[in-house]
């Protein structure tokens, strides 16, 4: 166990105001690997300071300068890919192998596309008899989660700083230590003091005193819709701006004409990865009822594969919370056909991979962000009745549609009301904008449509 005390404020490491600490544990043994400080209002205020005092300089930065940092920062965070993915592993459990394609390689790629738009991005545009600017918000407060911890920090800095603005980072009290080494990385590629700040805590203290803190100017948070509405109040007391990214209940829809193994297979393998901790999991299955029976079989089959594949859930809390659905999925009717509750091992915050049938889109099951590796499978009659089902929740952050032809993939997935959609299982693209309808949130992230959030207008009229 390592005992890592400060917070990197204002381009050093500083002693915290308190004397509390976070113990971060691995949820695979549950031992403690390490603590951090955990932050006060005191620290939060003295980083938003801190992002204030450099906000001038740093808004004025050339373009093509603050390119250059963005690139410095992916190399670095190249160069420590190895260390990002072990200590990803460490505090959240996720097995190796995905940890350095995903933990490690995604945040990578997301800060090189960043350095690119940094230096390509038309921040001045005519129109008319005008000329528009587009000029940084201001101080930033990042409040991210657990569950992509170095993804969630890099899509909210690297946007942040190729805008011009600075920001004060407060990462999940469970996944402190990649944002510890994300502070090193900044700092090794040259970003001037107080232009990125980091300050661990927990969520009601230090993350409250940052969406409160009147000196930040935009709030962008990942998380629960519960807390996304808390902080959207609060921002409104203040007439702040906010970008929220927050839960959802995503449907894969099989169409008659799709693949169904291969829809199947892929369905199951992207509600299992990560152990289900994913707001855009497919979590969902909607099938025709002419081929329901072979699909469940499929997805019974899929993920009784996966066993101890996959990795446990983030803390005891979760385990509980994940376990409770499956036993109000069994109490309300589904059918089990792989997994349970049951503790799958006698140590560790483990779920089995589980997998309902006979779900009707009125159990609990079907509605509520779950967040571990729980499917469920709904059967349809046609078409309609698919798209009513897809679009029955309050959530709409993203979804899948796998028909024979892709044209009536794209035809269905334009009528769902979601903000992202794979057609036939398509690829991660990081500069695709990211982000919900409804309940999921407002704002987007990644790409072009992500540094604009960290953008305001300025129009200058001749």
């Amino acid at each position: 166990m390592k005992a890592y005390d400060g917070m990197y404020i204002g381009g050093a490491w500083r002693p915290a105001a308190g004397q509390d600490v976070i113990e971060v544990v691995n949820p695979v043994d549950e031992q403690v690997i390490g603590t951090v400080p955990a932050g006060t209002a005191e620290d939060v205020d003295a980083a938003v300071r801190a992002a204030r005092d450099a906000l001038p300089g740093w808004a004025a930065t050339p373009p093509a300068e603050r390119a250059a940092r963005l690139a410095a920062l992916r190399d670095g965070l190249v160069a420590r890919a190895d260390e990002i993915a072990e200590t990803v592993t460490a505090e959240l459990g996720s097995p190796l192998k995905f940890s350095q394609a995903v933990h490690a390689a995604v945040p990578i790629a997301v800060a090189g596309s960043y350095a690119e738009l940094a230096a390509t991005y038309s921040f001045e545009e005519k129109t008319g008899n005008s000329v528009v600017h587009h000029e940084p918000i201001g101080v930033v407060a990042a409040i991210t989660p657990w569950n992509y911890p170095l993804h969630q920090i890099v899509a909210k800095v690297a946007p942040a700083l190729a805008a011009g603005c600075t920001i004060v980072v407060k990462p999940a009290e469970d996944t402190p230590l990649v944002a510890r080494l994300f502070a090193e990385a900044v700092h090794e590629a040259g970003v001037p003091a107080g232009v990125f700040n980091l300050v661990t805590g927990l969520g009601p203290v230090a993350g409250q005193a940052l969406a409160e803190h009147p000196g930040v100017d935009l709030v962008s948070f990942t998380g629960s819709t519960a807390v996304g509405r808390r902080i959207a109040a609060i921002a409104a007391g203040q007439i702040k701006k906010v970008a929220l990214e927050l839960g959802g209940k995503s449907a894969n829809v099989i169409l008659p004409t799709a693949d169904l193994a291969k829809a199947v297979n892929v369905g199951v393998a992207n509600v299992m990865s990560n152990s289900g901790q994913t707001c855009s999991a497919w979590t969902r299955m909607l099938v025709h009822r002419d081929r329901y029976d072979e699909a469940v079989e499929l997805a019974a089959t899929a993920a009784a594969k996966y066993g101890d594949r996959i990795g446990p859930v983030v803390n005891a809390k979760q385990r509980d919370r994940v376990r409770g659905y499956i036993e109000k999925g069994v109490a309300e009717g589904a059918r089990l056909v792989a997994g349970g509750p049951e503790a799958p091992r006698e140590t560790g915050f483990f779920v089995s991979p589980t997998v309902f049938a006979d779900v009707t889109e009125d159990m609990t099951i079907a509605q509520e962000e779950i967040f571990g590796p729980v499917l469920s499978i709904l059967q349809y009659e046609d078409e309609e009745d698919a798209l009513r089902i897809a679009n029955g929740t309050v959530y709409g952050l993203a979804g899948a549609v796998w028909a024979g032809d892709e044209t009536e993939a794209v035809a269905f997935a334009r009528r769902m009301d979601t903000g992202q959609v794979d057609i036939n299982g398509g690829r991660f693209n990081p500069l695709a904008p990211f982000g919900g309808y409804k309940q999921s949130g407002v704002g987007r992230e990644l790409g072009v449509h992500g540094l604009a959030e960290y953008l305001q207008t300025k129009s200058l009229q001749f």
